[in-house]
């Protein structure tokens, strides 16, 4: 049998590590239910130690939320090149991989930070939906948005959350069909709006305009008319009501001619 080696680790190297290691704990359950024991125990290091590179649990929670939050607001940042809907599945393909290859850090950004009550593990959730939004409007080449695109910018990105954290529970959708379904979730949300708004109508020609047919937007209506049948009858909307009959006016008898 031979015994291993223990190498010593150097100062951020051993922080990286701790990091790490929380995340994981911390994703599998609620923060407060996780001891620094634990966490000294699977980093293969003592209680004191953990100490020594950070205060407390809180610090190291927070610590971890930090690295996990930079990393998953980079995801968003994409060269304003190409067609919109090109660029967001781009930028979905690379959420996706981060939330697939760091399921535990993304699982413990999104749903500890509440658990723990801490405010400043809040702002870093709130840090990354801010910096998604803003590099949505950035591709969108919108510096004031209307309150209507600021909405679907929004819900988009807490679309974007959500399906992401359901998807983490089984994987039972493949990735790539999420990744261009939320692409598509975007237009529809933009579409929906512009059918309410004149300005949104404007944003989303100007958007659909530079889109070509065989791209995410383009494929999106293609599936769309395909579940509408050729020769269907217009969508049923209010009866009109049938125009007044008004009865011809009398015709005047011509007056005698005089005798």
């Amino acid at each position: 049998m031979t015994t291993g080696v223990r190498r010593r680790m150097g100062v951020e190297e051993r922080r990286e590590q701790l990091i790490a290691v929380a995340l994981q704990l911390f994703s599998d359950r609620a923060p407060e239910d996780v001891s620094i024991d634990e966490i000294a125990a699977a980093a293969g290091i003592s209680r004191p130690l953990v100490y020594h590179y950070f205060p407390g649990k809180l610090s190291l929670y927070e610590a971890a939320l930090r690295r996990a939050a930079d990393e998953l607001a980079q995801r968003f940042d994409e060269p304003l090149e190409g067609p919109l809907g090109t660029r967001l599945l781009r930028v979905m393909g690379r959420f996706f991989a981060f939330v697939d290859d760091h399921g535990p850090g993304f699982s413990a950004l999104m749903r500890g930070g509440p658990a723990v009550g801490s405010t400043r593990a809040n702002a870093l959730i709130e840090e990354v939906r801010q910096a998604a939004y803003e590099q949505i409007l950035r591709h969108l080449g919108i510096g004031e948005p209307p309150a209507r695109l600021r909405l679907v910018v929004r819900s988009w990105v807490s679309l974007a959350e959500s399906t992401a954290l359901l998807w983490l529970d089984g994987r039972e959708i493949p990735r790539a069909e999420l990744e261009l379904q939320l692409v598509h979730d975007f237009a529809a949300l933009a579409a929906v709006s512009a059918a309410y708004n004149a300005e949104m109508a404007g944003v989303l020609a100007r958007i659909l305009a530079h889109e070509p047919a065989d791209g995410p937007f383009g494929e999106l209506v293609a599936r769309l008319a395909s579940l509408v049948p050729g020769d269907a009858d217009p969508a049923p909307g209010p009866t009109p009501e049938p125009a007044p009959v008004t009865a011809p006016e009398p015709e005047h008898e011509a007056a005698p001619e005089p005798r």
